[in-house]
């Protein structure tokens, strides 16, 4: 189903005295046929006004594009079975998933030619062997990735990997390459609380190519702070690092998650298909223990 979004400018007065206005500003529309009316309510309902008294909208147009989570936008109802979306990159073998960083080898262990002579006839097995670095993929970095007496691998609790509540910040607009931080001040229009939050920068279009490794995109120690403050249980992010890697080496946003017991998961792909919010999201990664870091098969299942 298509969404459509309002873009506008506007004045608004209130009745007790004073204005606001703003410029290019956008809003998710339930459907598309709403009047300027219902949409100067919708507005005042997103930013959480009283005592409005006049709403003037102007250069009022009407879009086809998908919504950003606007405050008080209905989803809608739907009986269907969750439509599951995988959010993981392929693993294979010379994949080069952080610049430096040693690729993933496959070779076989024992071949189906050679199992013949181990099982009765017509029975066969193949195994294989891969080597690769923790930081492969999409994976999760638990808290013995930064600190040495944090919890590794088999320490996290299952409750804090598996069908999390999702918010998706669609942020793709949001970052240029001369301010590519993600910055506290984008993140405090929702409830996180217990949430993975999800950042959508559009940079997994250069997951596996050179340009993949060079002016990410990257959430800020503010806004690190921001989610753990606001209660967060795990972020994802789409991109090299969930910190800035061209920064001579310090890692806020890494040391701030971990050392509060929020969970990362860097490199996931195709967070457009998620909507801002009512989604489930899951990324466990096998109980390894004295490790701190390995690859997941995130999902996330969408009502």
């Amino acid at each position: 189903m298509s969404e459509h979004r309002a873009h506008f400018d506007f004045d608004l007065s209130f009745a007790n005295g004073g204005g606001l206005s703003g410029t290019g500003f956008r809003l998710d529309l339930p459907s598309a046929d709403l009047d300027e009316a219902a949409i100067a309510r919708l507005l005042v309902q997103h930013l959480g006004l009283a005592l409005v008294d006049e709403v003037a909208l102007r250069d009022l147009r009407i879009v086809e594009e998908p919504h950003r989570g606007s405050r008080g936008i209905p989803r809608a109802s739907t009986d269907a079975a969750p439509r599951v979306v995988d959010l993981s990159h392929r693993i294979r073998a010379g994949l080069v998933t952080y610049p430096g960083l040693p690729a993933p080898t496959i070779a076989p262990h024992l071949t189906r030619e050679d199992s013949r002579a181990r099982y009765a006839p017509g029975t066969e097995f193949a195994m294989d062997v891969i080597t690769m670095i923790g930081n492969t993929g999409t994976y999760l970095d638990s808290p013995f990735h930064r600190y040495a007496e944090g919890r590794d691998l088999a320490g996290l609790e299952l409750s804090t990997l598996v069908g999390l509540r999702a918010e998706v910040f669609h942020v793709q607009d949001a970052w240029t390459p001369e301010r590519r931080g993600i910055r506290a001040e984008t993140l405090l229009d929702r409830d996180v609380r217990g949430a993975a939050v999800l950042l959508h920068t559009g940079w997994d279009r250069w997951f596996g190519r050179p340009e993949y490794g060079k002016g990410a995109p990257f959430l800020t120690g503010e806004g690190a702070q921001r989610l753990i403050e606001a209660g967060a249980a795990l972020v994802g992010i789409d991109s090299l690092n969930i910190d800035d890697t061209e920064s001579g080496g310090e890692r806020p946003a890494h040391t701030l998650l971990l050392a509060a017991g929020v969970h990362v998961v860097e490199h996931l792909t195709n967070l457009g298909a998620l909507p801002p919010s009512g989604a489930r999201f899951t990324a466990a990664p096998p109980a390894v223990e004295g490790f701190g870091t390995f690859p997941v098969r995130a999902l996330a299942e969408v009502p």
